[in-house]
């Protein structure tokens, strides 16, 4: 497993042993042939902005534009023409905010839903291919320990520390 050694002794080989793995783990599932294929497999036909649009919707309660922007950790305007589009083809449809009815909240249809599950079936099913080793021990634990970090991660991102703050902590 090849690992970039810190430039300093400020981060532990471990955690620059993450980092790396992270990094491959993104380059790999970010690529677009990945994409592509994923798509054709799923036999669905959306850009990589749209389906995370569409798994952030499918994952929640309907949301405002404003929610859905913060949890994609994009400009609202870009989730906007992202929706606009997802409207007119059917994945999404907007629905009377609860709390506040001249506002409106997001919310996936049917066929948005469908293809949220045909392409979470089709990644399934690649990753069952490329796992098939691994006993359901470590699928458990990698499942475990993937979820804990990303709580983590987010935890971590209301703590506004900046890398200068807590490089001179170590000092």
């Amino acid at each position: 497993m090849p690992t970039t050694p810190p430039a300093d002794d400020s981060v532990s080989t471990d955690i620059a042993a993450i980092e790396s793995a992270l990094n491959r783990i993104s380059y790999l599932t970010g690529r677009v042939r990945q994409h592509d294929r994923l798509m054709a497999l799923a036999g669905v036909t959306l850009d990589r902005a749209a389906v995370a649009l569409l798994r952030q919707v499918a994952d929640s309660e309907p949301l405002r534009l404003g929610e859905l922007a913060g949890r994609l950790a994009v400009e609202a305007s870009h989730v906007t023409r992202q929706v606009q589009q997802l409207e007119r083809t059917g994945y999404l449809t907007r629905v009377p905010d609860p709390d506040d009815r001249r506002a409106q909240r997001i919310q996936i249809t049917p066929l948005g839903q469908d293809a949220i599950d045909r392409i979470r079936e089709a990644s399934c099913r690649g990753m069952e291919v490329a796992l098939k080793d691994w006993s359901p021990e470590e699928l458990r634990q990698l499942a475990g320990l993937f979820h804990r970090m990303v709580d983590d991660f987010h935890s971590a991102e209301d703590v506004d520390v900046s890398y200068e703050a807590a490089h001179a902590a170590r000092a």
